[in-house]
């Protein structure tokens, strides 16, 4: 039997739901990913647990019974988190981060620096993910702290009492492109012409904020390529290929370079908040420290 912790607790969500677009959304995957891996779970264990014939959808009488075991596992599985956790702490605590790609390339290294240059000398460890994947392995205790740009929708997901946060800074996602051999925008969405997008992935934080945008002011466009990480519509763009949103924190060399120009001026802008999570819940020394210092404003 090959089972992975990720299906228990999907299958606990969908119990909780009765909905798989529902619990789709709380495990922040798309509903035919998450429809796979009920599946997998019921052919890993040889057993149908979900009746989907009726609506909302029940379980069966091996899934009521599965369910009292999915969530022992994934209770004790916590807990010896928590527990390796506390020992790790006691032999000098490693602050695990998540954080968004973009984040994790172009701001943490120097926050970071600055905190430790401001006496702050913590251990930590990065792992760089989408804001899913990051707000999951937060309720999980997968990590201790995330680095996001502030998403009212994943906010929506989680309780401030639980999961409060501080913000560090602001910035604004810009629309940029390449430059001709005389260093002119290749595209200009003042224009009133089609332009070619480099969009963010559907579901994307970024990318709905952009979408809302171009809806609000009804550019003219056509998707030439889309991906969920920023960087990786800079590079697009560096080549020429079309227009993308980028925070500002993640081109400002190849502004300053000339290599990349703002094709719209301020009213094609987006705010973004710069925000650190944590679980209230989680005792960490480590932890309660960085807050105090944030808090007194010596990281912002």
């Amino acid at each position: 039997m090959n089972l992975e912790s990720k299906w228990l607790e999907d299958f606990v969500t969908l119990a909780g739901t009765r909905s798989f677009s529902q619990a789709a959304q709380k495990r922040f995957v798309t509903q035919p990913a998450f429809s796979r891996r009920i599946r997998s779970l019921e052919e890993s264990l040889g057993l149908t647990l979900v009746n989907r014939s009726r609506t909302p959808i029940e379980l069966t009488e091996a899934g009521q019974l599965f369910l009292v075991t999915a969530r022992s596992v994934i209770e004790q599985l916590g807990e010896v988190v928590r527990h390796l956790h506390h020992l790790e702490g006691q032999q000098g605590e490693v602050l695990q981060f998540a954080a968004a790609h973009s984040l994790a390339l172009s701001y943490f290294p120097a926050w970071i620096a600055r905190l430790r240059n401001e006496g702050l000398n913590i251990a930590s460890r990065l792992v760089a993910t989408n804001v899913g994947e990051a707000v999951h392995a937060l309720r999980e205790g997968a990590c201790d702290l995330i680095l996001a740009f502030y998403d009212p929708d994943a906010a929506l997901q989680m309780d401030p009492e639980i999961f409060p946060s501080l913000l560090l800074g602001r910035s604004e996602m810009l629309p940029v492109c390449g430059v001709d051999a005389d260093g002119k925008a290749l595209f200009d969405l003042e224009s009133g012409q089609s332009v070619p997008l480099l969009a963010y992935s559907a579901g994307a934080f970024l990318g709905r904020s952009v979408n809302a945008l171009l809806r609000q002011r009804g550019l003219r466009s056509t998707t030439v390529y889309e991906t969920a990480m920023a960087d990786s519509l800079k590079s697009m763009a560096l080549q020429g290929l079309g227009v993308a949103w980028v925070p500002r924190l993640s081109i400002g060399a190849e502004l300053a370079r000339g290599e990349l120009v703002e094709c719209g001026g301020p009213q094609w802008q987006l705010p973004l908040e710069i925000r650190l999570y944590r679980c209230a819940l989680v005792r960490k020394a480590a932890i309660r420290l960085l807050w105090r210092k944030l808090e007194a404003g010596a990281g912002s």
